[in-house]
């Protein structure tokens, strides 16, 4: 549903990482991000969020991924959702490795072994055309030093 309220638009943030079970937390809204204007949409089928990201960032890591009957939806990779997570939160930046790995260890309650499993590589192709560059770099950093 989350992909064709608004398109373009992938599902990531809190719901992905959630969906790859990341992050412990329930969430109650469908994160997605659009090239189009922020928007919200409060339906019967639930509350769905989209948030404008530039190109060509928006395009990387984005997956496609089975669903039951014959159905298909768009999703950011695990390591795209963490990156989208951090750019589109207020406040989320960082100026020290320990900062980074705080704020994924103790305020996203992120699992260790899982961020270990994380592809910081391919993460780090997509920092030259990614917003927060600095806070992207600590984040990837931290991961490494896991």
């Amino acid at each position: 549903m989350a992909n064709h309220l608004l398109g373009p638009s992938y599902i990531s943030g809190d719901s992905a990482l959630t969906h790859y079970r990341l992050i412990p937390e329930r969430v109650f809204e469908t994160v997605s991000m659009t090239t189009k204007a922020s928007r919200n949409f409060n339906t019967v089928m639930g509350v769905f969020s989209y948030t404008h990201l530039a190109l060509p960032y928006y395009a990387f890591g984005i997956i496609q991924t089975a669903l039951p009957e014959n159905q298909f939806a768009l999703i950011a990779s695990p390591e795209k959702a963490l990156l989208d997570k951090i750019i589109t939160t207020s406040g989320a930046l960082f100026r020290s490795i320990a900062a980074a790995k705080t704020y994924l260890l103790e305020n996203l309650r992120m699992d260790k072994e899982a961020l270990k499993n994380l592809d910081t590589q391919q993460m780090r192709e997509w920092l030259h055309n990614a917003p927060k560059q600095e806070s992207l770099s600590l984040i990837i950093q931290s991961i490494s030093q896991l």
